[in-house]
């Protein structure tokens, strides 16, 4: 599994921190998320996914 980050996209909600912390943070100066583990280990695959659906501007994808 591989965290895809639209930085774009990103508007900085922090859903996906909150929901992966191990995985995703805040760039505060960028305004932007930033991903810590762009392959994380499966033991945190359903965290990830939940982070990917709770981002309100889709701006995460998760590549097999």
């Amino acid at each position: 599994m591989r965290v895809i980050l639209d930085t774009q996209n990103c508007q900085a909600y922090g859903n996906c921190m909150l929901t992966a912390p191990d995985v995703f943070d805040l760039d505060e100066e960028a305004g932007t998320a930033i991903i810590l583990r762009e392959r994380p280990p499966a033991e945190l695959r359903a965290a990830v996914e939940e982070a990917v659906r709770s981002c309100p501007v889709q701006a995460l994808t998760l590549e097999d």
